[in-house]
């Protein structure tokens, strides 16, 4: 891997800046991006942006085996230990980091209709989505899927959390809420359902039955992305609910 490749010397139209400009963020690689941050790499004849992106990849891919996990965990002392990352660096990474993830946690607002799965991730998000322990929440709705608010029932370990139906139902009967939609969160950013999942929500199901509290979907978010299993699953058609 050539590290001393400089965006200078690319062709005008293969630079992180420009592509970024003409063709969107997604068209970049991660190091690419970091380049863009980094501005400039070690000096003539060390690393460049671009190979100074590239190298803090590696090593943050070492320790955590996901190069975009360590990211994501970073703290500052472990960024400057990075040979070229000093504290300017370390904070215009770390500023991007949080910035990007307070934009995707972004919630909607109280009474907002939850018309689509990527909405109740949203609101579920700042709860969920990064945390390092497994958590089980609700998203309290009333009979016009209308915001209520949210309410975590369990916080688990790194790998479980426990999360028992009638525990669930006390919170979202407590609440006033007549809708629900249950989600949790797997920190290995896994979005397959576990058995016990797929478990969890059959019960969930039956009991919304005889309770008359539909629950409306079962979420699993996980480092920046979820995954509804009333879409990937046939368990709704199974156990059908009075939406």
């Amino acid at each position: 891997m050539n590290y001393t490749l400089r965006v200078a010397d690319l062709p005008c139209g293969e630079r992180p800046r420009e592509r970024l400009l003409s063709q969107g963020g997604k068209s970049l690689a991660t190091a690419e991006l970091l380049a863009i941050l980094l501005g400039t790499g070690q000096g003539a004849g060390k690393l460049s942006a671009l190979g100074l992106g590239q190298y803090l990849l590696q090593e943050l891919g070492k320790s955590q085996g996901d190069p975009l996990e360590g990211l994501r965990s970073v703290n500052p002392q472990e960024l400057m230990k990075i040979p070229g990352i000093g504290p300017a660096k370390a904070t215009t990474i770390l500023a991007a980091i949080e910035l990007g993830q307070r934009v995707f946690q972004a919630r909607p607002p109280d009474r907002a209709v939850i018309s689509d799965p990527s909405v109740a991730a949203a609101a579920l998000s700042q709860d969920l989505m990064w945390q390092a322990q497994e958590r089980f929440a609700v998203l309290l709705l009333d009979i016009k899927h209308r915001l209520l608010g949210t309410q975590i029932i369990t916080i688990g370990t790194a790998t479980e959390t426990l999360a028992a139906p009638r525990e669930i139902f006390r919170a979202i009967i407590r609440q006033g809420a007549v809708r629900t939609i249950v989600a949790h969160n797997h920190p290995s950013g896994s979005l397959d359902p576990s058995p016990e999942d797929i478990h969890l929500t059959r019960q969930l199901l039956t009991g919304a039955q005889v309770l008359g509290i539909p629950v409306l979907d079962h979420l699993i978010l996980g480092q920046g992305n979820y995954t509804s299993l009333r879409q990937t699953t046939s368990l709704w058609q199974e156990i059908p609910q009075g939406d």
